[in-house]
């Protein structure tokens, strides 16, 4: 019995913790729905409402007022909002464990090995505050370090839209008919483990490897405790990703910043767009591997899958259940879950 109490009172421990957390978000600077970030992109859209331009956004409504703009009944008035809301609270019980646990566990893992012994923990507890003259030093190992680890993100990304298997969980983040930025984080637990295993591992290996060289980890530069390159990626209109919003920087400055537009491409089922820029932070990964395209306005921009006439993704525990579903109609029709193919166009989904 008191195995089983005990069991019980650590389970309601978790789940009040996962509760306060949930609420603190929009207080916790490393958080993605940090006010800061969210206010920063609510600045961008004013910018788009007041100064874009018809040929730039075909599909926004100015006439109704900023706040119009900013929430359209096109966007709210859709099903698949609130249910992007809906997962985003269930999935914070279950997905965010999984992810955080996963990516911790793998890169002390990967860092003790790399170092011949060294604990992760006792190595970063021990970092000073560099010195001006150790500053340039920090600033190199951010880029180092955030550059190595977004092209680990992008290839897996890659992947995921490439090997049928990843691409049955990742398709559930492709799967809403609007967005808005809670649709962020409408993701499969399953399809985090790729990069929890992935990023981990290669973040493990970079910080190990720098700590046997330089005998210390330096300290990245920081803005409210995140790295300076990551706060202005947050800040930098970050939540316009996933909305209706269209925001395209100009000229080339695209190819070096990731804009809105960028993403918004990544997510269109237009077959122009299929397989499209993959990067996170750097855009840089797509232009050199040829998977970059940003065209001049959002007109031919739709969100969702490519070959579904009418989305399946329509209740929370389907968006957990399907890709289970469509995996195992696979195996039975004797399909490959490993090779290279079109994973937007799929038999089950039409069928």
């Amino acid at each position: 019995m008191e195995l089983i109490s005990g069991f019980f009172s650590r389970l309601l421990e978790l789940v009040t913790n996962q509760f306060w957390s949930l609420l603190s978000l929009p207080f916790d600077s490393g958080a993605r729905l940090y006010w800061l970030y969210l206010l920063c992109a609510v600045a961008f859209a004013f910018g788009v409402y007041r100064l874009g331009s018809n040929k730039s956004d075909v599909k926004s409504d100015r006439s109704g007022g900023f706040l119009s703009f900013l929430f359209p009944k096109s966007v709210w008035g859709n099903a698949s909002a609130w249910l992007d809301l809906k997962f985003f609270i269930v999935n914070q019980f279950t997905g965010k464990l999984l992810y955080a646990g996963l990516t911790a566990a793998t890169m002390g893992v990967v860092f003790y090995w790399v170092t011949g012994g060294t604990s992760m923990i006792d190595v970063v507890k021990g970092s000073e505050l560099p010195g001006l003259s150790d500053f340039l030093i920090s600033v190199l190992y951010m880029i180092v370090v955030i550059a190595i680890t977004d092209f680990t993100a992008f290839y897996i990304h890659y992947l995921q839209h490439k090997i049928p298997l990843l691409w049955e969980f990742h398709k559930v983040h492709h799967s809403p008919e609007v967005m808005h930025p809670i649709s962020n984080f409408r993701e499969h637990p399953f399809d985090n483990v790729a990069y929890a295993m992935g990023i981990g591992s290669v973040y493990g290996i970079v910080l190990g490897g720098v700590n046997v060289t330089l005998g210390y980890l330096p300290n990245m530069p920081t803005v409210l405790g995140m790295p300076l390159l990551l706060f202005l990626f947050n800040a930098g209109g970050y939540h316009l990703r996933h909305s209706h919003i269209w925001l395209r920087w100009p000229g080339r400055w695209s190819m070096v910043f990731p804009s809105p537009a960028h993403h918004h491409v990544h997510h269109s089922c237009h077959p122009d767009h299929l397989d499209k820029n993959f990067a996170f932070l750097f855009p840089l990964w797509d232009v050199l591997f040829r998977t970059y395209h940003m065209p001049d306005d959002n007109r031919d921009v739709k969100f969702g899958i490519y070959g579904m006439e009418e989305t399946e993704y329509t209740s929370v525990w389907k968006l957990y259940a399907l890709p289970f579903r469509n995996i195992a109609r696979k195996l039975k029709a004797g399909k490959s879950l490993t090779v290279n193919e079109e994973p937007r166009q799929d038999e089950t989904e039409r069928g």
